[in-house]
């Protein structure tokens, strides 16, 4: 079974903000920031749901970046492991 290393604390992402150079916080799986109760769904429940079409079938995870500076913020997808 293929986990999230970001979502299971096996590896930290290091991504900089593209308009001020700030390090980007991970605000954790887009399907929790989108949905607080998402989480007590089973991971391919979420993924079905979760806006993006190819999570399941690639494993991937998408990620929120956030900058907490100048608010900017993207999807960052995590290759499952």
């Amino acid at each position: 079974m293929a986990m999230c290393p970001l979502c299971n604390s096996f590896k930290v992402l290091e991504k900089y903000c593209p308009e001020c150079s700030c390090r980007l916080d991970d605000s954790g799986k887009v399907s929790d920031f989108l949905d607080p109760y998402g989480h007590y769904n089973d991971n391919e429940t979420v993924k079905m749901g979760d806006g993006y079409p190819n999570t399941a079938k690639d494993q991937i995870c998408p990620h929120l970046m956030y900058c907490q500076h100048c608010g900017y913020n993207q999807v960052e997808f995590i290759k499952e492991e």
